[in-house]
């Protein structure tokens, strides 16, 4: 079975990101499909911003927070992304994370889920050029939330219902991608 991480890649206070997590990850649960979800929420990882002098007294939880989220992305086949735009990009903590990665994430699938003013389109274009980087294989269709008309009040989460299309179609592409990619690992 393939294991596939739904990466909460916001962290801001009062985020929107969680209830679109949340969503994600009851739509591709409720598909039963050949894969396995998990939600990791960067929050859970109090990673430092790479480079950044760490204090000494903050070395060893920094590296101890770095290994976990090594370790907990190397062990998934594939990603959805869940990223909100922020100025035209994705924001910078997820940014910061995929920044401490590479063998972790190589030839491995990943599908997109965004959230904006746009339906979060500029962040996951952007995230398609970081994973280019990385080797990972992005699947074409993506679904992009707008505040605009799947949030009341630009905070409370409702999707409309035409987003179930371009679910199953990223996570067709997501499990069939993430399981062919899978043979070519060591």
């Amino acid at each position: 079975m393939l294991k596939i991480g739904i990466i909460l890649g916001s962290v801001r206070q009062g985020r929107n990101g969680e209830a679109v997590a949340n969503w994600t990850y009851d739509f591709a649960t409720n598909r039963n499909d050949e894969a396995s979800y998990e939600i990791v929420d960067l929050v859970d990882y109090n990673l430092p911003f790479l480079g950044a002098a760490v204090p000494e007294a903050g070395k060893q939880e920094a590296e101890a927070a770095i290994k976990a989220w090594s370790e907990k992305i190397a062990s998934f086949d594939g990603y959805i992304f869940v990223a909100p735009e922020y100025n035209h990009s994705i924001g910078g903590a997820l940014k910061n994370a995929l920044d401490y990665l590479n063998p972790e994430i190589n030839n491995k699938a990943a599908g997109f889920v965004g959230y904006g003013g746009m339906g979060g389109a500029r962040a996951y274009e952007n995230l398609r050029l970081i994973l280019g980087e990385l080797q990972v294989a992005d699947v074409r269709t993506a679904i992009g939330f707008s505040l605009m008309t799947d949030f009341e009040n630009f905070s409370v989460f409702k999707p409309a219902d035409y987003h179930a299309a371009n679910a199953n179609e990223m996570l067709d592409q997501l499990i069939s991608w993430s399981g062919a990619l899978k043979t070519i690992r060591k």
